[in-house]
């Protein structure tokens, strides 16, 4: 099946560049505070899928999303849910607590949403590309070439240049791993800004998101953290219907565990992030 690549044209200004809302509308509600209070308009903001996700709202955050009319592409669980799949297809391992928590958070969202949010949801991408400054952008969720790839800072280098080299893109905005971070070689640059939706294991209940400028003389990525109301948010999720370690983990910052992450990314859990 042919990719829906959806080109949205040359950006100027900020470009605000976000993921994983997971079904937290509190966090989405903030994000769009700050993209008014900077006055970016909501066709530079830009999600990089996964808008449904852990938390309890999932047909308001659609809602509130769709009406923002920022951008987004498909996540995986945007697909599974506009196919009618069973599971999240985040590519977990079977039977890993990741794996067993998707039996209970994927169903409730997908009880939850309207045909008007599947409708939206049939309407998204897989692809946004657009250019800013002189270069040449392309938006993935995993990866171009699989969209539940798990691609993180310490993912070697050889595997993000064949997204490049696939794409002709000179920066690659990407998401699903749920962690921020900036790689850079060659003049190519890999950003992942983040998720709203989730902490980042590092300690502290605020997330991230990123902008993109071209303000200056070079394009430059600014990460940012996210202050939203979480308490709110974690009192939402003890409905007795998704998983409690999740909502816990929305106040400590730390995830429940660390199934998907390799080694150098196991060693941060706790640890400020500096970016």
């Amino acid at each position: 099946m042919d990719k829906k690549i959806t080109d949205i044209g040359h950006l100027t200004g900020k470009v605000l560049l976000f993921g994983g809302v997971y079904s937290n509308l509190q966090a989405l509600e903030a994000l769009i505070a700050v993209a008014e209070s900077e006055g970016i308009p909501p066709e530079n903001c830009i999600c990089t899928g996964d808008i449904i996700g852990y938390c309890a709202q999932p047909e308001e955050t659609i809602q509130t999303f769709k009406n923002w009319n920022a951008k987004s592409i498909v996540g995986n669980v945007e697909i599974q849910l506009r196919d009618d799949e069973d599971d999240c297809g985040c590519d977990f391992r079977e039977g890993s607590r990741c794996d067993n928590f998707s039996q209970q958070w994927y169903p409730y969202a997908k009880s939850k949403l309207s045909k008007d949010s599947l409708n939206y949801l049939e309407t998204l991408p897989d692809h946004i590309t657009f250019t800013i400054g002189n270069q040449n952008v392309m938006v993935v969720h995993g990866s171009c070439f699989n969209i539940s790839e798990f691609i993180f800072k310490s993912t070697d280098w050889s595997i993000k240049a064949k997204n490049f080299s696939a794409t002709k893109s000179d920066i690659i905005i990407a998401g699903h791993c749920g962690l921020p971070f900036l790689d850079q070689q060659d003049e190519k640059l890999w950003v992942n800004p983040g998720v709203i939706g989730m902490p980042a294991n590092d300690g502290n209940p605020s997330v991230w998101y990123a902008i993109l400028d071209d303000s200056e003389q070079s394009t430059t990525v600014n990460f940012r953290r996210l202050d939203y109301n979480y308490k709110r948010t974690n009192q939402l999720m003890l409905n007795g219907l998704l998983p409690e370690s999740y909502a816990k983990t929305i106040v400590s910052g730390i995830w429940d565990n660390m199934e998907i992450l390799p080694e150098p990314e196991k060693q941060l859990q706790g640890k400020t992030i500096l970016l």
